[in-house]
């Protein structure tokens, strides 16, 4: 980049640096952007492929989660990144309808190019598509119907279908159930749903229908010592965050021993301290302790001595679960117990799963946190079916939250595409070109779930825009039959925010890339302006991870 000062050039840019500028800046933005979008568009819907992904160690995933994709793609282009950027807000949203949100950005990003060949500026494009998005809002808004908590057969229907294609097919009723149930029982107070009070255990071994619903917790750790009770009924619990050992001191201290008797009195104090740790325990009426950090050898002795099943090293984020479903408090200092902090299970017990024994906490009388044991024959089978499980379990959470729903296959994206057509026609000028080129996006939802089972996509969509024309909003496409059906009685339903998310996300990050018109590349750039050398790292090394 340079430019001319008295016949003689100015040096802007490093030497090596790179610029791509005006049309050809838009061009490779959008062609990256529409490569990410073309690579998840095949997974979509419940006719949806799969994807195997296979990382530098040789480590395979196999899904077809659009999310779990574009994170194991090894993406280099700043612009297809923002598209990774989209996949992953919506996950963190609503955790379901990433595909959606991609490919939407994608093909909103191809009819803009098309306007941009017809010299319309990318700031009415981005106006046009910002109005769109908002009118599309208000749209979906009055499309919703409302859920409540007590209509468990809709709730299951939303998880059945945020669970369709994930490799969970087979069994897909039943874990649908789990979800729902898991669901209701860790909704707080306010309504509020926080789905990591519920934990998936993922376990080799089985069959996806052994997969259980444990109305408590699952540490996975075994008891401490084997002299100690296998299971214990009418637990009451403490949950210690204090080590049950002798604590160093905190400035360097010498005790000097001048003879056996002095070090024998020595010993015999620790054990005592010990001693009177456990006594204290004991004493709260504790049968079981859960403990963060550390237990002395001859703690655990003394433990055992009592019956106490004991289990150390627990993670803080499992013992914060303990403490919602067993009503306990997490003590830090053993002095301070007292049976008021106990939390209180109808049954602790190890039991072997698969490979791995385990700690099952159960019958908890009010339990705000619970698990989910989820059994497969395959590890790719196992990891599959959790990521279906997580998408299930938010978006359950998020119909809870929200309590609106909207029908599912394409119904809404026809409805908009009819509906933004028409509001288009009321705005007028150029910014009418950018409205309905959002509104002719739209339409890919529907296009790509025929495409993907294998039906003619323009037939059907005819036959789609042609029952909404005569007002029928909640027909969508029925993949399973290859006709327009009414996705409320096929049982077809998304909670609201899925969709509201993806196309905010879609426009927002369609508007960010029509934006820019420069790509500036430092020296260190690869090929094509984009940062990084081979790998993706600075200067072309080899791309190990240095976090």
């Amino acid at each position: 980049m340079s430019g001319q000062f008295g016949g003689s050039p100015i040096i802007i840019l490093r030497e090596g640096s790179q610029r791509t500028a005006g049309r050809d800046a838009q061009r490779s933005n959008i062609m990256a952007a529409k490569a990410v979008a073309g690579a998840v568009r095949t997974t979509l819907g419940p006719k949806g492929m799969d994807k195997m992904m296979v990382d530098t160690l040789g480590d395979v995933v196999i899904t077809n989660d659009g999310v779990t994709i574009l994170k194991e793609m090894d993406i280099e282009h700043p612009a297809a990144k923002m598209m990774v950027e989209v996949a992953k807000t919506q996950d963190a949203e609503v955790g379901d309808g990433t595909t959606t949100a991609v490919i939407l950005a994608g093909e909103l990003l191809k009819q803009a190019e098309d306007l941009l060949d017809q010299e319309i500026h990318p700031t009415v494009i981005a106006a046009g598509y910002r109005d769109a998005a908002d009118k599309s809002l208000e749209i979906l808004r009055s499309m919703a119907t409302e859920v409540t908590p007590k209509e468990e057969n809709l709730l299951r229907k939303i998880a059945i279908t945020a669970m369709t294609g994930k490799g969970s097919q087979s069994a897909r009723d039943e874990l649908a159930l789990i979800a729902v149930q898991a669901v209701k029982s860790v909704v707080d107070e306010d309504g509020t749903v926080d789905i990591e009070n519920i934990t998936v255990e993922k376990k080799v071994g089985g069959s996806i229908t052994d997969s259980t619903l444990v109305s408590g917790v699952v540490i996975d750790k075994d008891r401490l010592h084997p002299s100690m009770p296998r299971k214990v009924t009418d637990a009451r619990i403490a949950l210690l965050n204090a080590a049950i050992e002798i604590e160093k001191t905190e400035v360097e201290a010498k005790i000097q021993i001048t003879s056996p008797d002095q070090l024998q009195a020595f010993l015999d104090q620790e054990e005592s301290m010990l001693k009177g740790m456990v006594k204290r325990i004991e004493d709260t009426g504790a049968n079981v302790v859960f403990e963060q950090k550390g237990i002395d050898d001859l703690a655990q002795h003394f433990l055992a001595n009592a019956g106490i099943y004991t289990v150390r090293r627990v993670k803080k984020s499992d013992m914060d679960k303990l403490a919602r479903a067993t009503g306990g408090r997490v003590i830090t200092s053993i002095h301070d117990l007292t049976s008021n902090d106990l939390g209180k299970a109808g049954l602790i017990e190890e039991r072997k799963i698969g490979d791995d024994k385990m700690t099952f906490v159960e019958g908890c009388s009010n339990p705000k946190s619970v698990s989910v044991i989820l059994r497969g024959g395959t590890e790719h089978v196992v990891d599959e079916l959790a990521r279906a499980m997580n998408d299930a379990l938010r978006v359950v959470g998020v119909a809870l939250e929200d309590r609106m729903l909207v029908p599912g296959g394409g119904a809404p994206e026809v409805e908009l595409s009819l509906r933004l057509r028409a509001y288009a026609a009321t705005v007028g000028g150029r910014e009418q070109l950018a409205i309905e080129a959002f509104a002719d996006a739209m339409e890919i939802i529907p296009k790509t779930l025929a495409e993907n089972a294998g039906l003619d996509q323009i037939d059907l969509l005819v036959a789609l825009r042609s029952k909404h024309e005569q007002g029928m909003k909640g027909i969508g496409l029925g993949v399973d039959i290859g006709q327009p059906v009414d996705m409320m009685e096929l049982g077809v339903v998304e909670p609201l925010r899925v969709k509201t998310q993806a196309i905010q996300s879609a426009a927002e990050a369609a508007v960010m890339i029509l934006r820019i018109d420069d790509v500036i590349a430092s020296k260190s750039g690869g090929p094509g302006g984009m940062p990084g050398g081979p790998g993706g790292m600075p200067g072309g090394m080899g791309g190990e991870d240095f976090d």
